[in-house]
């Protein structure tokens, strides 16, 4: 019987969202809003079907939220269909490192001084706390590989680059946690940032290289033998695990490679294209030769990335699902009170004080205008970024230092899945209004 209930809840969850994503779409809540109260009424204050622990099951949270944030950045690296040395991209760049490099010491200030916690886990809180995850607001992020507007385009490459850059600084607080006493700053060198930058651009080159390599053989036996057609999912796995497998064999960062190959593989269909749409490019499909599409000259490359996008679109949907409905969960079988003044007090620093600061001093000088900056400051969504480190600092750090972190953590997580998703639908669609009487 309990197996048998699982089956009728998650096939309950996954055909009312089916039906219902239009109408969502439309109103001021998000899909994660409802995956969360889903997990939360699975555990102890509803059914009691599930009972995830924080500390308890991090390792298994760790990975399913691994899994996720790959196949999620994997795909905001397939939207976003520009030349890597476009103008556009300056401002996702800045706001992926300038804006965390600010968020990181601000936060730990913050730590340190309000919250009263010691160096290593202030440190650490912050570089948990500093990705950003626009997926969970899908009014925020790129709608389609052709969507240039600078405020989705910067919100979405910025959630692609920071997932990644939060590694070395996770780690360093981990490590100052663990360091002696007076002894953290020792950890402070300037190899530390060799390797950071080092691990930066390795990543970046190994997912580019293997997102072009890919590409370029795949079309390449399509176009001139009629080989290897069909299976884009399996491609689009495979790069994904390769790209991550090969980040991590050379000491880098494999968050930040897996978005590089998503980003190389649209940047060369892009080019194949000709400047044209992908959805242009392929033309009419003949539903009864489909093979034919996938093995023509000029239509091969944007037949592969858009087959490809469709397939991770999907399963980045389904991680949605899972992770959140996790959160819920964990919310739920929560043994601490989750809203203190402490959470209350970093949530309205995070989103009112830090969030904005960084994003001002980042964007110094760009051409992004006075209400972007002001949506930019207000996106810094927190998520399934964040709890992935949580989860990963459960389990490799010490739990005297981390396990504080818990309710901090997952408190702004969800009020950011609630906040942020109440105010995405009518302040996107005020900002759209904007544009068009501008424009």
């Amino acid at each position: 019987m309990h197996e048998t209930l699982w089956f009728l809840i998650v096939g309950a969850v996954l055909v009312f969202m089916g039906l219902a994503a239009t109408t969502l779409r439309r109103l001021p809540v998000s899909a994660a809003m409802f995956y969360l109260l889903t997990g939360y009424l699975l555990g102890a204050p509803g059914i009691g079907l599930l009972h995830l622990d924080m500390v308890e099951d991090a390792r298994l949270l760790r990975i399913i939220t691994e899994v996720a944030l790959l196949v999620s950045l994997f795909a905001i690296g397939l939207r976003l269909r520009l030349g890597v040395f476009e103008r556009l991209w300056t401002v996702p760049l800045r706001l992926g490192f300038l804006a965390m490099l600010a968020t990181i010491p601000l936060l730990t200030l913050f730590g340190v001084y309000v919250l009263r916690l010691d160096w290593g886990p202030a440190l650490l809180l912050a570089a948990i706390l500093a990705p950003t995850d626009p997926v969970l607001a899908h009014d925020v992020q790129v709608h389609d590989p052709g969507d240039h507007d600078l405020l989705r385009f910067a919100l979405s490459g910025e959630g692609g680059l920071n997932d990644g850059i939060a590694l070395p600084f996770a780690l360093l607080g981990l490590a100052v946690c663990a360091a002696p006493r007076g002894h953290a700053a020792s950890l402070l060198s300037v190899e530390l940032a060799g390797s950071i930058v080092g691990g930066v651009a390795g990543a970046i080159a190994i997912g580019g290289l293997l997102g072009w390599a890919t590409t370029h053989a795949v079309t390449w036996l399509r176009t001139r033998h009629a080989q290897a057609l069909g299976l884009e999912g399996f491609f689009a796995l495979g790069l994904i695990e390769l790209s991550f497998g090969a980040a991590q064999l050379a000491h880098t960062y494999g968050f930040l490679a897996v978005f590089a190959a998503g980003v190389a593989m649209r940047r060369v269909e892009h080019r194949a294209s000709g400047g044209v749409s992908a959805r242009k490019a392929i033309g009419t499909l003949d539903p009864e030769d489909v093979d034919a599409t996938a093995a023509h000259p000029s239509k091969a490359h944007a037949y592969m990335t858009e087959s490809v996008l469709g397939f991770t679109i999907e399963l980045e949907r389904i991680a949605e699902v899972a992770v959140m409905a996790m959160v819920g969960n964990v919310l739920a079988n929560l043994q601490v009170p989750l809203f203190t003044w402490q959470t209350v007090a970093l949530t309205v620093a995070l989103f009112v004080v830090v969030r904005p600061a960084s994003v001002e001093l980042s964007l110094l000088g760009s051409n992004a205008t006075h209400t972007q900056r002001r949506l930019m400051s207000w996106f810094g969504i927190r998520g399934i970024g964040s709890f992935y480190y949580l989860a990963y600092a459960l389990e490799n750090g010490p739990a005297a230092d981390v396990t504080p972190l818990v309710p901090l953590t997952l408190a702004v997580i969800a009020a950011s899945v609630v906040i942020h998703g109440v105010s995405a639908t009518p302040l996107m669609n005020w900002y759209h209004q904007l544009r068009k009487r501008d424009n």
